[in-house]
């Protein structure tokens, strides 16, 4: 039961990992050390919150640039 809970990744850690994969910049062993404990589950939740916060970052950004040059 310890190596199953050693192989699970905690949320910071999948975090971490997704970043650097929309970065696109990984080191071969982080990359594989990343695939051995992230599931796809995981993953695909973790990608879908910084998708959703980089679109709504984006919004909030525009508005304001564009909130600033009209006035």
């Amino acid at each position: 039961m310890s190596e199953q809970k050693e192989n699970k990744a905690s949320f910071f850690y999948t975090l971490k990992g997704v970043m650097w994969a929309m970065l696109g910049v990984r080191r071969g062993s982080g990359y594989d050390e990343d695939v051995s404990k992230i599931k796809p589950k995981q993953a695909i939740f973790v990608g879908l919150i910084m998708v959703i916060a980089f679109i709504l970052t984006l919004y909030f950004v525009v508005s304001i640039v564009i909130s600033q040059a009209t006035s």
